[in-house]
């Protein structure tokens, strides 16, 4: 059986999850479970990144031990992707004892291939984004993406991976289309042009951040927050009973900031561990970021938008079915409650929740037998290249618009019950929303199994709205 692998990001545990996690995960989910439907096996993996400085600061603030602080935040995660219908097959924390052996292992095979020496490191470092920052990654002296508070000069003596011996190997796989796992295109041309530009050996370790994991060869230091939450892609993998197989990711998912760390340092960590190139992850999508109302995201606006929003005011269904139809892909996408609910109501409660209503009355009490529904190439290849809105638009016009244009036209209502033309016409509307159901499974799976159920034999009326209007 065919087996795929998708990942998102472990996410953070110094903050809540908002639309920005959201988006990520919604996508996967949705890749997860087309791929299912295709009768493949799939392994789809999210979880929580939960060592490092932030993590013990803000675990100080609340004057918790800092284990004690992630295992009150990660289930927020967890229950937020369960809340959304999320069906990820294993949620990986980074406090788990078996990742951290994995983290260990790993490393030690990096330092046994000579790519592991100590030197001192001064520079400007960003405690937002646990990240040492070049002069061109910053603006006006910091970090672009968080106070400039949060910038501030490190000497430390840590332990450096030779990243810059790996540089040729990473530029001769993306430059060949056929070893290149970098999209969508425009974030493959940006990291080549940053490859050749020259790159630096980076820490792989910390000198006085104490939660985190022991550097093995080395226990007086920890290894970075980066170097141990990439890890957990493969260490999944190795500790979650029958998924050794899975090994190559299908699909790393993941936002624009963390580019780098994703196609540059994680495959180069891969190489000098001794995995070969056909061990490498086949694919990393980068999508943009949502921008709120024209504004960037930020919880000192106020205009920060979290999963439970979206689904106390659209249901679980409408909210998965909002963020796939504004996925930031290769563009920043512009969202807002008032958006939303504009396309809330236009496409969902006014055409798709409408449609059923009016076929299913119609329709009621008779047996226009079940359509055989077959994959298709065109949808799959939108959903796997992320562009989410131009597959649900594809489906809504072949089957959904048309199905509204259809009854417009023969105006199945004025005619007899037993006239030819009123059957046609009806039994040709619930074959487009089987049809409908059958590929929006994926994006709002609950919908979709109330359309089937209510045409899949005799048609039955639903007890109320498939999308109350808002």
């Amino acid at each position: 059986m065919k087996k795929f692998f998708i990942t998102t990001p472990i996410y953070y545990i110094n903050d809540i999850p908002h639309i920005g996690h959201t988006c990520t995960t919604v996508a996967a989910d949705i890749a997860a479970r087309t791929h299912k439907a295709l009768g493949e096996e799939v392994f789809f993996l999210t979880g929580t990144d939960e060592h490092g400085q932030k993590v013990a600061e803000s675990a100080a603030k609340e004057n918790l031990k800092p284990i004690d602080y992630c295992d009150k935040i990660s289930p927020r995660f967890e229950e937020a992707w369960k809340n959304l219908n999320i069906g990820f097959d294993f949620f990986i924390r980074t406090t788990n004892p078996n990742h951290e052996k994995v983290v260990a292992d790993l490393l030690q095979k990096i330092y046994d291939n000579g790519d592991a020496y100590k030197d001192k490191y001064e520079g400007w470092y960003c405690i937002g984004c646990e990240k040492f920052l070049t002069e061109t990654e910053m603006i006006d002296g910091h970090c672009p993406l968080h106070p400039p508070e949060k910038t501030v000069k490190k000497s430390e003596e840590n332990w450096f991976f030779r990243l810059s011996k790996y540089v040729p190997k990473l530029i001769e796989l993306i430059e060949n289309d056929e070893t290149n796992y970098i999209f969508p295109e425009g974030k493959r041309s940006e990291i080549l042009a940053k490859l050749k530009a020259g790159v630096r050996d980076i820490s792989l370790s910390r000198e006085n951040v104490e939660w985190g994991i022991c550097v093995p060869w080395d226990t007086k230091q920890t290894v970075y927050v980066w170097f141990d939450a990439l890890i957990n892609y493969y260490s999944a993998t190795q500790f979650v009973e029958g998924r050794k197989d899975f090994w190559p990711a299908s699909v790393h998912l993941i936002g624009k900031e963390i580019l780098w760390f994703h196609t540059v340092i994680w495959q180069a960590m891969l190489l000098s561990a001794g995995f070969t190139v056909d061990q490498l992850p086949k694919k990393v999508y980068i999508h943009s970021f949502y921008m709120i109302d024209g504004q960037k995201m930020s919880k000192s606006l106020g205009n920060v938008i979290s999963p439970g929003q979206l689904v106390e005011l659209f249901g679980v269904d409408g909210a998965r079915y909002l963020i796939a139809r504004s996925f930031p892909t290769e563009n920043d996408s512009d969202v807002g409650i008032e958006r939303f609910k504009e396309r809330y109501n236009a496409d969902l409660a006014n055409n798709l929740g409408n449609l059923v209503s009016r076929v299913a009355k119609l329709g009621e009490g008779k047996n226009y037998g079940y359509t055989v529904n077959e994959p298709n190439d065109h949808f799959i290849d939108l959903v796997d290249s992320f562009n989410f809105n131009e597959a649900i638009d594809y489906i809504f016009k072949s089957y959904i618009d048309s199905s509204n244009e259809l009854l417009n036209l023969d105006k199945p209502w004025t005619l007899d019950k037993d006239d030819p033309k009123r059957d046609e016409c009806i039994s040709t509307c619930r074959a487009n929303l089987q049809r409908a159901a059958y590929y929006l499974s994926s994006v709002i799976p609950d919908a979709s199994e109330k359309i089937k159920k209510c045409f899949e034999g005799e048609i039955k009326t639903l007890e109320k709205p498939l999308f109350p209007r808002i």
